[in-house]
């Protein structure tokens, strides 16, 4: 597993990375009708298109970039989900009343 991280890692982009994890979240939370299988799909493909208008020019490595990108987000967004952050957050400002 660390060797695929560690060949993986210099093609995630931060700014492919944080748009398909923007559209990603959008699409999860706002969009019932697409069944949460679809989502690393539409996000490939997405992330494919803004490395290719990011690069100008399609490449193995662009492709690769914006695969790794987008597949990096939706397991951000899972571990973020699974981590269960949000409850954690809340709880540091919301004062129990006891």
């Amino acid at each position: 597993m660390d060797i695929i991280l560690e060949v993986l890692r210099p093609y995630v982009v931060p700014i492919i990375f944080g748009i398909c994890l923007l559209i990603g979240a959008i699409i999860k939370t706002s969009i019932p009708k697409i069944e949460n299988r679809y989502i690393p799909l539409i996000l490939s493909i997405i992330g494919i298109a803004v490395a290719v208008w990011i690069n100008l020019a399609f490449t193995p490595v662009v492709l690769l970039q914006g695969l790794a990108s987008a597949w990096a987000s939706t397991g951000a967004y899972e571990l973020l989900k699974n981590l269960d952050v949000t409850k954690y957050i809340a709880k540091l400002f919301i004062k129990n009343e006891e």
